[in-house]
């Protein structure tokens, strides 16, 4: 096994093994530290999807180390530590915390941290990270329920983090290609730097990173800085970019989608599927805190759906709406109650004959394949960077889309079906 992967929630384990895959490395998905049962033989690249964004630092820590031990056994040479390309995360972590503890596990004395994805407009420019263009702290993630982020400077965002020096190669090395990048690395560790951030505006920064960090025992970042590793890991084979397919073989059934997510993005998403018609029910986190709303309310609901199209259940609402529930219920509170009761209806869709499913959110996502009990998956086609089919390995045969909140074009929920054979 070349690289053994580990992301902090399943939407960005799937974009990571969609990247991977494209590039040329045979690439499987597991929900959660795999046991000795998975088979992960003859797996290039192994992505181990956590759920751990937003849980306690020390739990984030322990879960990263199970899975990094997990990917040991199965033989992995390098470790990459997957994050969102928003840098989610607060003062006290997890990404440094894990990075520290990952770093410490691998032996390794440097590592770099670039959530860069410019095909979603994720870009950094002297360890500024900006969204389409806007600084981090004034696009929509300076409202995001869980992590907050109100600060674009991704060096002092981290150094709050971690006891480790945080350095910073800037992008007139990185333009340089390379070797200037090796260079560059070295210099920051001389200075006492143990994690760098890495500026990058393009794809061809990202190749030139990933080509010059491959050596590294572990690389953090977005799925984007993975981008250079495959060639890097096969110098001297042939590596075949898979040209993506339009279409995938899916079970057949019905169609649904489950929305948990509260960015702008998802937000969109949803309010262009309704305009086009998709039956739709909201979920109110007050009425399922108070039990006037339940479950079994919405399947119901879902009961008298006769459409031939898909259907739609959400939580999404606007920061404000959001804002006012989470000082009703409590900040942490308000969104785990809809994703139990997402989980929950989840469990009752395949019985009901839905075996498409969209799913909108980090944390929801990862709910709903618990739920499921997904184990493995494997990844098809692209439907928007980032967000790519998948099917279920094992047990009930599914095809899901996993999308992170903040990715996705605003047809996304429309056109995703047609990409199902």
């Amino acid at each position: 096994m070349k690289l053994g992967c580990i992301a902090d929630d399943l939407t960005g384990a799937t974009d990571l093994a969609l990247m991977l895959a494209r590039e040329g490395l045979r690439t499987v998905q597991t929900i959660g530290v795999p046991g000795p049962d998975v088979d992960l033989s003859g797996a290039d690249a192994v992505v181990v999807a956590l759920k751990s964004r937003t849980i306690a630092a020390t739990e984030a820590v322990a879960l990263s180390l199970s899975a990094a031990e997990a990917l040991r056994r199965a033989g992995a040479q390098h470790y990459f530590f997957k994050y969102c390309s928003t840098f989610d995360s607060t003062d006290e972590g997890n990404i440094g915390p894990v990075t520290e503890a990952l770093l410490g596990f691998t032996g390794g004395n440097v590592t770099l941290a670039c959530p860069a994805f410019p095909a979603t407009g994720r870009t950094i420019y002297k360890g500024y990270l900006f969204v389409n263009g806007v600084p981090l702290h004034e696009s929509s993630m300076k409202d995001h329920p869980l992590t907050p982020m109100r600060d674009a400077n991704l060096v002092r965002v981290l150094q709050r983090q971690t006891k480790l020096s945080v350095g910073l190669v800037t992008f007139e090395d990185v333009e340089a290609g390379p070797d200037a990048i090796r260079a560059a690395f070295e210099r920051e560790q001389k200075a006492g730097h143990q994690i760098v951030i890495v500026d990058a505006l393009t794809d061809r920064h990202l190749r030139s990173i990933g080509a010059s960090a491959a050596d590294f025992p572990l690389i953090t970042g977005g799925s984007g800085v993975a981008m250079g590793l495959p060639a890097a890991y096969r110098a001297g084979e042939s590596v075949s970019r898979k040209a993506p397919a339009d279409r995938f073989d899916a079970p057949g059934g019905r169609e649904i989608i489950l929305a948990g997510s509260c960015s702008s993005a998802t937000n969109r998403q949803v309010e262009i599927a309704m305009e086009r018609g998709v039956p739709a029910f909201r979920l109110d986190p007050t009425a399922l805190a108070s039990g006037t709303m339940t479950a079994a309310t919405v399947l119901d609901w879902l009961s008298t759906q006769e459409t031939g199209g898909p259907v739609l259940i959400y939580s999404t609402a606007k920061p404000e709406a959001v804002q006012e529930v989470q000082q009703q219920l409590g900040r942490m509170e308000a969104g785990e109650i809809v994703e139990r009761t997402l989980a929950e209806i989840a469990r009752s869709l395949p019985a009901r004959g839905f075996t498409r499913l969209i799913v909108a959110g980090g944390e929801t996502s990862g709910a709903v394949v618990n739920a499921l009990g997904v184990r493995a998956l494997t990844i098809g086609p692209e439907i928007d960077p980032g967000v790519p089919w998948t099917r279920t390995l094992a047990g009930t045969d599914l095809a899901l889309a996993l999308k992170s909140g903040n990715f996705g074009a605003p047809d996304f929920f429309l056109k995703a079906w047609g990409m199902l054979r």
